[in-house]
């Protein structure tokens, strides 16, 4: 390879690296952490997720809604999740300030109230920083750059021989610590840019609608938007309460078999209803839209029509927590996360260390 373009690439991932480390540090902590997230949760908060199981079927929920009212009047609604898979899960309402209420699905009686919890933070840092829309930004463009560096690491981990390709696979264990470090950066990097490549990919995906082009262009096939439906009629002086049950009620008994749902209301005025039934790869999700005064039935979108387009949009968040090969592929997130975590540490300390060897031998001098 040539060595003056191998120089330059090794600039470009150096101060591409310097300038998003910390960045990328930050990503990739709060990213392995919420690897688990399913699972810290479920051990962390079984004591409010789940009441006792009866024998009894669900309260209905406008039960659960008025209950919510009774407790704050002028509360804004945000988002409400099911859980059918365990009928003896909570009802949780987020409202728009972020307070979670659950709910026993038995006698709508409130189990706990409480805000947002630290994965819920976790997330947040993860996509924004906790600084909004300029967090988005910068996180938005450092996986961008991150990209590049990955690329480019992997053209500086190429060994120039072929015999020397042992070598760039192992990490001497006995040798000096500049030696394991530089290891530890070149070596881990490799095994893990792939999976990290993935996951960054997946991450753009969400970030930029031109990734999403790029997509449909590679599929053949673009997003589909979902048919016109028409349905029931509610009525604008029906409550609150019971708009939201007959919306939720109907599309269960249309399209039974549903794990999981969730009721949300967009910035755009629409209400969304999503239900998620048993899958193992593309996620089988029925969306259903709503006017959200008068909650008249929209369009719907169901995973049976589902395109090249969808199924990609479908299986992206899987694929970018590694639940997608279940188990075994969020092992491999999380130690990839991890070691994406450790790069920039341990490239900031090869910089470093050429930097304070360089100043201590100081400039040259010429002999008058």
């Amino acid at each position: 390879m040539n060595k003056r373009f191998k120089n330059s690439i090794r600039q470009i991932h150096l101060w591409l690296g310097l300038g998003t480390g910390l960045i990328v540090f930050v990503i990739s902590i709060t990213g392995c952490l919420y690897v688990f997230e399913e699972e810290i949760r479920e051990f962390t908060q079984k004591d409010f997720r789940y009441v006792p199981a009866q024998q009894k079927s669900f309260v209905g929920l406008d039960k659960i809604i008025g209950q919510f009212e009774k407790l704050e009047p002028k509360g804004k609604i945000r988002l409400i999740r099911l859980t059918e898979q365990f009928p003896n899960a909570t009802v949780a309402i987020t409202t728009k300030k972020e307070t979670v209420y659950y709910f026993n699905p038995y006698d709508a009686t409130l189990v706990k109230k409480g805000g947002v919890d630290w994965l819920d933070v976790v997330q947040h840092i993860h996509t924004s920083l906790l600084l909004g829309d300029v967090g988005e930004f910068i996180i938005r463009w450092s996986v961008v750059i991150f990209v590049v560096m990955l690329l480019t690491g992997l053209v500086l981990w190429f060994p120039n021989q072929m015999r020397q390709l042992r070598q760039a696979l192992t990490i001497k264990k006995r040798a000096s610590f500049k030696r394991r470090n530089y290891d530890l950066h070149n070596v881990l990097g490799f095994y893990a840019s792939i999976i990290l490549l993935i996951t960054a990919c997946s991450g753009l995906y969400f970030a930029f609608k031109e990734v999403k082009s790029m997509v449909s262009f590679f599929t053949g096939t673009k997003l589909s938007q979902g048919k016109e439906i028409t349905g029931l009629e509610v009525l604008n002086r029906d409550p609150l309460p019971v708009r939201y049950n007959k919306i939720y009620s109907e599309a269960s008994v249309k399209y039974p078999g549903a794990i999981s749902s969730s009721i949300s209301v967009r910035a755009t005025g629409e209400l969304r209803l999503r239900m998620v039934y048993p899958y193992k790869w593309a996620r089988n999700q029925n969306t259903f839209f709503y006017d959200e005064a008068t909650a008249k039935p929209l369009k719907a979108k169901f995973y049976k029509d589902f395109n090249g387009a969808d199924l990609v949009e479908a299986t992206n968040y899987d694929l970018h927590t590694g639940k997608l090969f279940g188990l075994f592929s969020k092992s491999l997130a999380f130690m990839a996360s991890l070691i994406s975590a450790s790069l920039p540490v341990t490239g900031f300390i090869i910089w470093w260390r050429k930097k304070t060897k360089s100043s201590k031998k100081g400039p040259s001098k010429r002999k008058l």
